[in-house]
């Protein structure tokens, strides 16, 4: 069987702490399942917004390297998917280059949520918008452009509706979409009316404000679909996760679909928390959320079953004993974490990874072309 192939890229701020993090993880996952896996990394360190402005003397500067970064992995990704990877593990990067990546390769990001028994999955449209415009600069003001499409409305909401029939056999009893739909002369409507017909479901379309106190005063419907604009659902994304995942921010990993054609659907995983560059290079950043992400990427496209649940199992034992990293009012470090979970991992696994299976296990590291070079 071919190894899978899985992708790394690495920001500034705490990326070189957490990016071997996910290598040790995924590692021990793969070897414990006898199965192989073949880690490729991006050549470039990326920027976080942090070093750009340590690094640049003016914003003409920091506009350039932000386009470099920009070139650099959305060229990175794609070689990738043209190579057959289909996950891609990426710790945080200057936003600006990553939404100039998003809209050129048309990204989602994707989070299902329960409360009390309803189920809710947050589709957030990465691929148009404020956050995916580029600035023209004179003296004194900034004009910055952006551009939504009913193409892209419509690939954003036509994932919405595969993933959440991935998830839920019965399908979704609501579909609602939440923008801010009346500063586009009523393109929007007449998108969400065009796709209600063509895709026989009903799409509602409400102002972020209404959402949010619906949410608030209702809690979600159970089976709601919310394809959400990214300004809206950037800052409420944290807020749901607070109401409606039962977790802290710094614990949780995401993805990120690439719907462009060219991508096969290539998934970026990523850690919800930033790139925390004041905590770089101190061993105290909080390792959890790569831990889970490396065992969804192991479970999910490393043939690794049992991985997520066996990583869950080994988190709370850890935690149990008193493994906490600052943030979360302890005091162990990184990597005294990450030693502690892997620990207890291999008896967490135990029950997942059949007896008969066999065979080492090997992560390689390999590189991709750098145009743009590195920095």
């Amino acid at each position: 069987m071919t190894a899978p192939l899985i992708a790394l890229a690495v920001g500034r701020g705490t990326g070189p702490d957490l990016a071997p993090v996910f290598e040790r993880v995924l590692r021990r996952i793969t070897r414990l399942h006898g199965v192989e896996a073949e880690l490729v990394r991006s050549p470039r360190l990326y920027h976080s917004y942090v070093s750009l402005r340590a690094e640049c003397a003016d914003t003409a500067e920091i506009a350039r390297l932000t386009a470099l970064d920009a070139e650099h992995y959305e060229r990175f990704c794609r070689e990738q998917a043209a190579a057959g990877v289909r996950a891609v593990f990426r710790t945080a990067i200057n936003a600006q280059s990553l939404y100039l990546v998003r809209r050129r390769l048309a990204a989602v990001k994707v989070e299902p949520l329960s409360a009390n028994g309803a189920r809710l999955l947050l589709v957030r449209d990465q691929a148009q918008g404020f956050y995916t415009g580029e600035n023209q600069h004179t003296p004194g003001t900034v004009v910055r452009t952006m551009e939504f499409s009913r193409e892209v409305t419509g690939q954003v909401v036509r994932y919405a509706l595969r993933r959440a029939r991935d998830l839920w056999p019965e399908g979704p009893a609501r579909v609602q979409m939440a923008y801010k739909f009346h500063l586009l002369d009523g393109a929007l409507d007449d998108w969400r009316a065009e796709l209600s017909a063509e895709l026989g479901i009903e799409i509602a379309l409400f102002q972020p404000d209404t959402v949010n106190r619906n949410l608030i005063t209702h809690g979600p419907e159970d089976r709601t679909v919310l394809v959400a604009g990214n300004e809206w659902a950037d800052i409420m994304h944290v807020v749901l996760l607070d109401r409606y995942g039962s977790e802290r921010q710094e614990n949780r990993c995401t993805e990120n679909v690439h719907l462009h054609p060219e991508l096969h659907g290539l998934t970026e995983y990523q850690t919800v928390h930033g790139s925390a560059d004041d905590l770089a290079g101190l061993d105290t950043v909080n390792p959890v959320a790569t831990i889970r992400a490396a065992a969804r990427i192991a479970e999910r496209h490393a043939n690794c079953p049992g991985a997520e649940a066996a990583v869950e199992t080994a988190l709370a034992a850890a935690q149990a004993r008193g493994v906490r990293t600052p943030d979360l009012g302890g005091t162990t470090g990184t990597t005294e974490t990450v030693d502690a979970v892997l620990k207890e991992l291999s008896v967490a696994l135990k029950p997942f990874v059949p007896a008969a299976r066999s065979g080492a296990s090997r992560i390689t590291a390999a590189s991709g072309t750098d145009r743009a070079g590195a920095r």
